[in-house]
């Protein structure tokens, strides 16, 4: 496995750049978010085994990577990637659903959909890179675990952890006849763990199933609340549901999915208000995706009783500059 950067052989001021080159480059194409006065310490390595990329990832410095729908329209390789925690705490969220792996949990995400993989704290990482087509797993078996924690319990699992531990730590022994062979192994252990898993999570009874993907799809709702396109088909499209199915699924919330999503609207708008702060009653209202001042007067009025400038005016912080109140 060769090693891309090792910070402690760079100087300091050359780090972030060196690190975002390997992160978004290399392992990419990502988007690497860091506090640019943080101080950077980490190293990665990176390496094959047959088909199936292997690479190791060391940071103490908290940042994340996103993959976003701008850099998928760039380059869009046809992967499946799985990331297990050597050490420490990282967290994944794609498709709404969000986890924080604890150590020897590993993941499965889609890099061809958006997702975002960022630590708090120091981490040793292992990533593995899978070619969808070698990775014999259901067409909707990812859709459905993306993101979702999976441990050395039994069966399968019990098996992948161990085995992605010692692939990841001991990459460099292996002569390239061995690494072709074990790529094989790899392959079809993880296969088989992910779908054990996807059989576990099907055998839930299907209340547990529609609360668990509910309470998904209103993080997901909740996340983008400030995207003014978010309706009702992206929201299905991103959970691989029917419109129709995802109408149902609000049923039992007594209102709709639009309904919901004007109200978490409304409400953000409200506390926004209240907090006060240099933003128009206008801005407000665009941030969460009411980009039209004159219906969100309306919605707002409707719901609160009183125009959004006469609630501010009545209920914003004492400090909050009079010259804002419009």
């Amino acid at each position: 496995m060769a090693v891309l950067i090792r910070t402690s052989d760079l100087p300091a001021e050359r780090r972030h750049d060196a690190w975002r080159s390997i992160v978004c480059d290399t392992l990419g194409p990502l988007d690497l978010r860091i506090d640019a006065d943080a101080p950077l310490r980490g190293e990665i390595g990176f390496g094959r085994l047959g088909a199936v990329g292997v690479g190791r990832i060391h940071t103490s410095t908290p940042h994340s990577v996103h993959r976003t729908p701008g850099l998928i329209r760039r380059d869009n390789p046809d992967h499946y990637r799985v990331v297990l925690a050597l050490d420490g705490s990282p967290r994944l969220e794609q498709d709404g659903r969000r986890t924080v792996l604890g150590r020897g949990e590993f993941a499965i995400y889609d890099f061809t959909r958006p997702y975002e993989l960022g630590y708090d704290a120091e981490v040793r990482l292992a990533v593995f890179s899978f070619p969808r087509d070698q990775l014999a797993l259901p067409i909707d078996a990812v859709a459905e675990l993306a993101a979702l924690p999976i441990g050395a319990e039994t069966g399968a699992t019990a098996l992948a952890v161990p085995l992605l531990r010692r692939v990841a730590l001991d990459h460099e022994t292996y002569r390239s006849a061995s690494a072709a062979r074990l790529s094989t192994v790899v392959t079809d252990v993880v296969g088989a763990a992910v779908a054990e898993r996807l059989d576990q999570e099907r055998a839930l009874p299907d209340d547990s199933r529609q609360r668990t993907l509910l309470l998904r799809v209103r993080a997901f709702i909740e996340q983008r609340l400030g995207e003014a396109d978010l309706d009702p088909a992206v929201i299905a499209a991103a959970h691989h549901i029917s419109v129709r199915y995802l109408h149902r699924l609000f049923e039992s919330e007594d209102t709709t999915v639009a309904g919901w999503i004007r109200q978490r609207r409304l409400e953000r708008c409200r506390a926004d208000l209240m907090a006060g702060g240099g933003q128009s009653v206008s801005a407000v209202g665009a941030r969460w995706g009411l980009p039209d001042s004159a219906h969100f007067s309306r919605l707002f009025r409707r719901a609160y009783g009183m125009p959004p400038a006469e609630f501010r005016r009545t209920h914003a912080a004492p400090h909050e500059p009079a010259g804002l109140m419009r």
